[in-house]
């Protein structure tokens, strides 16, 4: 089986092309297509439906997204919605020319209301207003779950999207203005150790509160669901209410979020809050109870998590400094 993983250097598509890998080196008849960005711009049509038709891939598992936190959603607004339409229906609609039956698209908790009752029910979609701050990403996203459902309802592929919460873990951006929460915080604790700062003041009230899951159960998650037979994956969705959240199904306050990056990096000063900036949406946590009847549960902790992405971004640290 020839499978294309889209978004192989992004933290995800790394994460399940090692693991793809893996079953590789086990002897499973597995060829892996991968390409850069600088060798296939997947916004370009024409390209993408030039490399569909000469790679011609059993699967095809969709990673590949721009992606951003609070400041870099609300400073380019056009490039998310623009980009991540293109990426979609480009791969999307290259993939049913070509033959492909099985795809796995990877989206975003964001695609909810910004005011439903928690945790977020799949059913939840399209039931209210978004959050202002990454509508534009969440309306792509949304769009890329019901291009699924319409080509498998129309033309019988087998297409599925799996909506994970907050990931974070080895290979995530720790850009300084257009990272997560979680990267940010390692990257901001560790300077002001490093610098003896008595305090790292974080964004907004610390109130809000926040599901995070290590990439490593992330791949696992989405193999998981690619590998479920269609009568099991059938059986626990409907036609046009497809995707499944993945998630841990437990949160925490971002400033207990701080206070455990704060005591993996070692930081012992003062933890402020700065009330200027934006809270975001208060909570967003997943209901994962469709993914728990399927057979599959996260199985890293937190503050585990966490170590193993300090560990990881102190071992990078000088490559991450160059960018």
């Amino acid at each position: 089986m020839k499978a294309y993983i889209a978004g192989h250097r992004g933290m995800v598509g790394a994460a399940i092309l090692r693991r793809l890998e893996k079953r590789q080196a086990a002897g499973e008849d597995l060829t892996l297509v991968t390409r850069s960005h600088a060798e296939l711009d997947l916004t370009d049509q024409a390209c993408v439906l030039d490399f569909f038709a000469d790679e011609r891939p059993d699967l095809v598992i969709l990673a590949a997204a721009k992606v951003g936190g609070i400041h870099a959603n609300n400073t380019y607004p056009a490039d998310f919605i623009w980009d991540n339409m293109m990426i979609q229906a480009n791969v999307i609609n290259a993939a049913w020319k070509n033959g492909v039956t099985r795809l796995l698209q990877l989206g975003s908790s964001c695609i909810y209301p910004k005011s439903i009752p928690q945790p977020m029910r799949e059913d939840a979609l399209l039931t209210g207003t978004l959050e202002p701050t990454n509508e534009p990403y969440a309306i792509a996203k949304i769009a890329g779950i019901k291009m699924c459902e319409s080509y498998n309802r129309q033309y019988g592929v087998d297409y599925r999207s799996v909506m994970p919460t907050n990931l974070y873990g080895p290979g995530d951006n720790f850009h300084p203005e257009n990272s997560h929460v979680l990267p940010a915080m390692i990257r901001r604790f560790h300077a002001a150790k490093e610098n003896g700062l008595d305090e790292v003041r974080i964004w907004g009230t610390g109130t809000p509160r926040r599901e995070f899951l290590h990439v490593d159960d992330m791949a696992d998650a989405s193999l998981f669901v690619l590998d479920l037979d269609k009568a099991t994956y059938d059986a626990n969705t409907q036609p046009m209410l497809s995707h499944i959240n993945v998630g841990t199904g437990q949160d925490v306050s971002i400033l207990e979020l701080a206070q455990i990056v704060a005591r993996v990096v070692g930081y012992s000063g003062k933890i402020g809050t700065d009330t200027s900036k934006p809270d975001g949406t208060m909570r967003k946590l997943m209901d994962v109870s469709r993914l728990r009847r399927m057979g599959w549960d996260a199985s890293i902790d937190l503050e585990h998590g966490v170590e193993s992405t300090y560990a990881w971004y102190l071992q990078h640290l000088d490559s991450l400094r160059e960018k």
